[in-house]
């Protein structure tokens, strides 16, 4: 039986795991966390969207980077500390802007493919993660903003994704809790929500289920291959490991970048850093008043869902300042101050604010396939969209594995 060895156990490498192990591989995860999904996967903002499958590759995004730069509380933030790093990853992002409408459709196309798998897998496994297949609802306040959207609804079209256009009146029959003033918005049906870390260890315990030997508190040191075989080398806290496989697959989320390196592949991964808080509706009242369908901001960045009966999950902005984690303040106010926009009559008393890396390719596309060596493999660089492709990026990875054998 082949072994084939992953290292990381967000999202992606939990369902890369998963699909491995369904087609009968020896397979191997390697986390550096006690428990699954403790990164980016732990607190997103809950949507699989296939709406939101535009790619950022465009000069309007750019204008914007570059005029929001003094602003800290803006949706797009860009540090402007140079590094080769960064200004590589630039240079190549502003290279792909004639890919924009190719991989904006198939973006969608590969986010509607997942949604099967994801809903399959979580039926068979019976893993429950507060799904709400209630759609997707994008608003816009200004007519800029919507006629925009319906040159994206034209490219989201060419992938097989239904939206259509509503009016504030439709918006408000769709969403009622939701005030403001707005021109108007698209509304996704199809699309849905859920919470991405319940998932992920609803599907954590199906692999061992399936014979998946999963090292927690495990952090890879050494990562070496050849035409043959694939070496890990791992230190649990104690004392040192080294295992032989054959093959490794990465997908370890923004750590990739540096793991490529060690098997002489370049994986030009950025540290996108998203936050997030999940308000908790602990009264009545609020329940009431915060929204059942999701949303998204397209001017603020700012996406919503409702995760269960207590819980109202609002995230967003993009930062580009390098492997930081830190929650700044002046980052998390905007989400709070928009749900008191917003959602009035949600009591933001208690809201718990998170932060965490996207790691994000310059095109916007997953690096899904085989490396420079036929035993390494990359499942990684799902960018925003980790959650809503990672079904099928997994599938097309054990797809890849299977045609080395």
């Amino acid at each position: 039986m082949k072994r084939i060895a992953v290292i990381g156990g967000g999202i992606t490498g939990i369902t890369t795991a998963y699909t491995l192990a369904k087609r009968g591989l020896d397979v191997t995860v390697y986390e550096k966390h006690r428990y699954a999904a403790m990164e980016t996967s732990f607190a997103n903002g809950g949507q699989l969207s296939a709406s939101n499958a535009e790619v950022w590759n465009n000069w309007q995004t750019v204008v914007k980077g570059i005029k929001w730069m003094s602003r800290r509380d803006a949706p797009l933030l860009v540090n402007p500390k140079p590094s080769w790093h960064k200004l590589s990853w630039f240079a190549e992002f502003i290279a792909a802007i004639p890919q924009y409408e190719k991989n904006t459709t198939e973006t969608a196309r590969l986010a509607i493919a997942a949604r099967d798998h994801l809903f399959a897998w979580a039926q068979e496994e019976g893993i429950d993660f507060d799904l709400k297949k209630q759609g997707i609802l994008h608003i816009y306040r200004d007519k800029a903003g919507f006629d925009h959207a319906a040159k994206v609804s034209r490219l989201l079209s060419a992938g097989g994704l239904e939206r259509r256009s509503v009016t504030p009146e439709e918006m408000k029959a769709i969403e009622p809790t939701l005030a403001g003033s707005y021109y108007g918005g698209f509304f996704t049906e199809s699309d849905s929500t859920g919470d991405i870390h319940k998932f992920t260890n609803g599907l954590a315990d199906a692999i061992q289920r399936l014979g998946v030997k999963t090292c927690y508190g495990h952090t890879v040191t050494e990562l070496s291959a050849d035409e043959n075989s694939a070496w890990v080398t791992v230190h649990d806290g104690e004392e040192q490991s080294r295992d032989t496989f054959d093959g490794v697959v990465i997908c370890a989320g923004v750590g990739s970048r540096a793991l490529a390196s060690k098997l002489g592949d370049r994986v030009n991964i950025y540290p996108v850093k998203g936050y997030s808080i999940t308000v908790e509706l602990d009264d009545e009242a609020s329940q009431k008043a915060a929204p059942t369908v999701s949303l998204l901001d397209d001017a603020t960045k700012i996406v919503t869902s409702r995760l269960g009966d207590g819980r109202f999950r609002v995230a967003g902005t993009a930062e580009f300042s390098g492997y930081n984690r830190d929650i700044k303040d002046d980052r998390i106010r905007p989400l709070t101050r928009w749900v008191e926009q917003c959602f009035p009559g949600v009591c933001t008393r208690r809201v718990v604010p998170w932060a965490g890396l996207r790691p994000m390719l310059p095109n916007m596309m997953p690096r899904v396939g085989q490396g420079r060596l036929p035993t390494v493999f990359y499942n990684t660089g799902h960018g925003h969209l980790g959650w809503t492709l990672s079904a099928i990026t997994a599938e097309m990875l054990a797809d890849a594995v299977d045609r080395s054998s």
